[in-house]
C-alpha cells in the first residue's frame, strides 16, 4: 500500500479547514492536492478527531494481516483433513503410496504434485 504524504493530524487539519468555509480549489492549491483526493479523505476522515483516526489506523492493521493469513491457514487446514482422509497410517509400500495420493486427488479435488507431496511419494511411483 502507498503511504501517504501526509498524517492523519494533517489531513484532519485540511478538512476542518474546509468544513470552516475554504474553498475545495483553494485548499487544493494550498497544500498541493488536488481536488478528488480532498474528496476521499473526507470521506475516510470526514468529522474525525486525530485520536480518532490513529484508533481507526491501529484497527486495520491486524485486518490487513488477517487478510494476508487467511489463504495460508486454509491451504494447511485442507492439507491436514487430506492427511487424515487419505493416508490416515504411514505409507509403507509404493501400492500404498499410490492409493493414498488417489485418494487424496479424488477426495480434496487437489493436484497430484500436492498430494505426493502431502503423502511423502515420490511422482514417478504415482504413474
Amino acid at each position: 500500500m502507498k503511504k501517504s504524504r501526509f498524517r492523519e493530524e494533517q489531513i484532519i487539519a485540511v478538512l476542518k479547514e474546509g468544513e470552516a468555509g475554504g474553498a475545495v480549489k483553494e485548499l487544493s492549491r494550498k497544500y498541493g492536492i488536488c481536488d478528488q483526493t480532498y474528496y476521499r479523505c473526507k470521506a475516510k476522515y470526514g468529522g474525525l478527531e486525530v485520536s480518532e483516526a490513529r484508533r481507526l489506523r491501529q484497527l486495520r492493521q491486524p485486518e490487513e494481516e488477517n487478510r494476508r493469513l487467511k489463504p495460508i491457514v486454509a491451504e494447511q487446514v485442507l492439507d491436514i483433513q487430506a492427511l487424515k482422509g487419505g493416508a490416515g497410517k504411514k505409507v509403507l509400500t509404493p501400492a500404498a503410496g499410490r492409493e493414498a495420493v488417489g485418494v487424496m486427488r479424488s477426495e480434496y479435488r487437489g493436484g497430484e504434485r500436492r498430494a505426493c507431496q502431502l503423502a511423502g511419494v515420490g511422482r514417478s511411483s504415482c504413474r
